[in-house]
């Protein structure tokens, strides 16, 4: 009788240990993805600074900065990682874009304000490469812990679900940034 009892104890003790561990693996990833989103936000402040400081310099690149103001609109709606992640890559290729035609406006890259905004938003992207690498991370271990065993068991009474992870590169955030000034 009193073994069947601590078997039972033990089997009670270690589902509540797995579950802790899993509850707590969970809040990791929650935790990961906000500092992803802090920084993300930051660089979205920061572009309608980095948009009035080029436009008057780009007037020609006028539908490169709408899609930037759009993009910035489009990521207030957005509440899923993968559709931040799209945004993100999005964001990032038009960005590349209005770095590699600030290359031939001498006036502009002398611009005090731009120089300034250009290194946040460098400083940003670096802090945003880092969360993501620390989320991915977590997220990996996370998804890990709901696969093995005898995890994946508890991970399947409670309902606990994988989760993604930040993709941000696409094919086009590979490719090199076209410039054409004949627009």
């Amino acid at each position: 009788m009193w073994i069947a009892i601590i078997v039972i104890l033990i089997i009670v003790i270690a589902i509540i240990s797995v579950y802790n561990n899993l509850v707590s693996l969970r809040n990791k990833v929650k935790n990961a993805w906000s500092q992803i989103d802090v920084q993300l936000q930051r660089r979205f402040d920061l572009i309608p600074n980095f948009v009035e400081t080029v436009k008057g310099y780009m007037a020609h690149e006028k539908d490169t900065l709408t899609k930037v103001t759009e993009l910035r609109t489009s990521w207030a709606n957005a509440s899923t990682v993968k559709d931040k992640a799209e945004l993100n890559n999005e964001l990032s290729s038009t960005l590349k874009t209005i770095m590699a035609v600030s290359e031939n406006y001498p006036e502009l890259k002398a611009n005090e304000n731009f120089t300034k905004l250009s290194e946040e938003l460098r400083n940003t992207e670096d802090k945003i490469a880092f969360s993501r690498q620390f989320y991915n991370d977590t997220v990996t271990i996370y998804n890990t812990k709901l696969e093995v065993f005898p995890s994946n068991i508890i991970a399947g009474m409670f309902n606990f679900k994988q989760e993604d992870l930040f993709n941000t590169e696409s094919d086009e955030a590979r490719k090199n940034v076209k410039v054409d000034f004949n627009n």
